[in-house]
């Protein structure tokens, strides 16, 4: 079995590392002690399906875990889509002194109404906080639970704030649902949004909880975009909403997403996430907007976020999220560390907020990384880290195409007045995603060998020399590239490797943009002037990865990870009515006046 480095051990530290300064091991994430946490002491009476009513008359089904004993309770509130029946132990919270709240969505389950992804959840959880807040048995106080799409709707009602909120902890969610959950820089995420949300989502039930019988290769390469879902059988019209409204923008996503609007969130707010997750972007984006521009300044200093080395589907629910393996041989491991107990990490949050109790919790500094490579967990203060050292990588050599090139990457700035590489980018034949950021269907996650892609002409790969001593990346990475293309619009591609001494090209983390919208998210479509060179900026979204002795830091260059992200077609037309492909000629300069290059967050070595 291939080892990242040899495991950690769960590290025994006394009250005083509550106030550890940046960079300090935290207590084990993996094995919270019982002794953290509230003791089970009660019998539970569960209540099902009390229907709860909304503003508008619907109901929504409710289960009801009450501790059975006299007195009032503060409250924790899943509100799911997935169906409340079989969701986790909630018997395990109400045993410790809380009445579990536990809602089929609207339109979803036992729940009235129909459901419209994110429409209704904000108005639809404040109405359940003050329903929770005015019964018998609550004590006034609730806290949100939850991952995915029930992260996403505890951060909805949080924004609408109910006076009855005193703390929140999810997993794996953001609130910027248009380039968190459907886009990403002007792209579809097609390999989620698709699967999940025309699919997954269409009916009462979440479809996969049992087989879909969905071919998805053939689905997947099917145009064009808004004919898709009626060609997988489940024809689903958000989903070719989504596809009319691809600028951020656009006053369809005003209501539903929130990533302005979360900084009107109040209450402390601990979030677990994954450096493989598909909302890891949005969760940083939130964390840094709360804890910077929150009007309160309790949930800007209590504002948490713990990232470890986890998928989407390593496990978000109620029990452990573990370490995805590592595809496609399925041997890459974090060791034991990486697996944690969710449910341990929430309590204790909600213990401290809602109960009171002295557990160090709000003394911790406020962000807890797993760093991959050297696989230990650390306190920081701050997101991205203060002590940052940004520094330029600059691509070279003199043919970059595939791993059989001489593709360089380097801190030396090029010196050379004409330098470039080149390839075609043909629609219908995209590179294939391999892991990353996604999840809910066959389009892989996680960490993966790309060796695959790397061996492709349309894949410019830039390597630097083996490294002597470790190199620690945590932090945002980003790409800038001078390009043209033949085309009238394109995608650029960009992804950091981490490659082993035995070959093994373990992806970290990697992003996109379409050429039209390089102007900026928010701003109109744009169309290219073929031959013309142009500077992009990939985002890359985050990571943290310790780079050891004998590896080596690889950049990928190409203009498809499909299906993770929907193809340019090149034509210029409609992404979503456009059928016809054409192939693009695709120049990456790497001159003395035109440096492509990686910007990574270089964190000094302790001494």
């Amino acid at each position: 079995m291939r080892k990242a480095t040899a495991p950690v051990a769960a590290l025994a530290l006394s009250a005083a590392f509550a106030v550890a300064c940046a960079g300090r091991p935290p207590r084990s994430v993996a094995h919270w002690d019982e002794d953290l946490l509230s003791p089970q002491r009660y019998r539970v009476r569960i209540e099902k399906d009390v229907q709860v009513p909304m503003r508008d008359g619907v109901t929504l089904a409710t289960d009801l875990y009450i501790p059975e004993a006299p007195g009032r309770f503060p409250a924790l509130l899943w509100r799911n889509c997935y169906g409340k029946d079989g969701y986790g132990d909630m018997s395990w919270y109400a045993s410790r002194g809380y009445v579990v709240v536990h809602q089929d969505v609207r339109g979803k389950h036992a729940s009235g109404g129909d459901f419209v992804h994110f429409r209704d959840d904000a108005n639809d959880g404040f109405d359940t906080d003050e329903w929770i807040g005015a019964q018998p048995w609550s004590n006034g106080k609730i806290g949100l639970m939850g991952g995915s799409y029930l992260g996403y709707t505890g951060i909805a009602q949080a924004v609408r704030g109910s006076r009855h909120l005193a703390a929140m902890s999810i997993s794996v969610a953001t609130g910027d649902v248009y380039n968190g959950w459907i886009y990403s820089d002007g792209a579809l995420f097609l390999g989620f949004a698709f699967p999940w949300g025309a699919v997954g989502m269409n009916g009462r039930e979440f479809r996969f909880q049992n087989p879909v019988p969905v071919p998805w290769p053939e689905i997947f390469a099917h145009l064009p975009l808004e004919t898709m879902d009626v060609k997988a059988g489940y024809p689903n019209p958000v989903y070719r909403e989504w596809l009319r409204h691809p600028r951020a923008g656009d006053p369809y996503w005003k209501d539903v997403s929130y990533e302005k609007d979360i900084a009107r969130i109040s209450i402390p707010v601990l979030v677990l996430e994954g450096w493989y997750d598909l909302f890891l972007r949005g969760a940083l984006q939130d964390h840094v907007l709360i804890a910077r521009d929150s009007l309160s300044a309790r949930a800007r200093r209590h504002k948490h976020l713990v990232i470890g080395p986890w998928a989407h589907e390593g496990g978000v629910r109620n029990n452990a999220p573990k370490a995805p393996a590592a595809g496609p041989d399925r041997s890459l491991d974090f060791g034991p560390e990486a697996a944690v107990e969710t449910r341990k990490i929430y309590l204790r949050w909600q213990d401290h907020w809602l109960k009171g109790i002295d557990n160090g919790i709000d003394r911790e500094p406020p962000v807890r990384i797993f760093v991959m490579g050297e696989n230990t967990w650390r306190f920081e203060n701050e997101w991205p880290l203060a002590r940052t050292r940004y520094t330029k990588y600059y691509f070279g050599g003199t043919r970059a195409n595939s791993i059989n090139g001489d593709g360089t990457l380097s801190t030396a700035a090029p010196a050379a007045e004409q330098a470039a590489d080149s390839y075609v980018y043909d629609p219908a034949s995209p590179v294939p995603t391999l892991g990353g950021n996604t999840c809910c269907s066959q389009v892989p996650s996680g960490p993966w060998n790309q060796i695959e892609a790397e061996m492709r002409d349309d894949v410019l790969v830039y390597s630097t020399p083996e490294l002597k001593t470790p190199l620690e990346v945590t932090g945002p990475v980003k790409v800038t590239l001078y390009a043209s293309s033949s085309a009238r619009d394109t995608d650029w591609t960009a992804k950091l490797v981490d490659v082993h001494p035995d070959g093994y090209a373990q992806n970290l983390c990697d992003g996109i943009i379409r050429a039209r919208y390089r102007a900026g998210r928010t701003a109109p479509a744009d169309l290219l002037e073929p031959g013309r060179i142009y500077e992009y900026e990939i985002d890359l979204w985050a990571t943290s990865n310790v780079f050891l002795p004998g590896h080596r830091i690889r950049v990928e260059i190409s203009s498809s990870n499909f299906p993770r992200f929907d193809r340019n077609l090149n034509t210029g037309e409609d992404p979503m009515t456009g059928t016809r492909m054409a192939k693009a000629e695709q120049t990456i300069y790497r001159s003395k006046q035109r440096p492509s290059h990686i910007v990574l967050p270089i964190i000094p070595r302790r001494r």
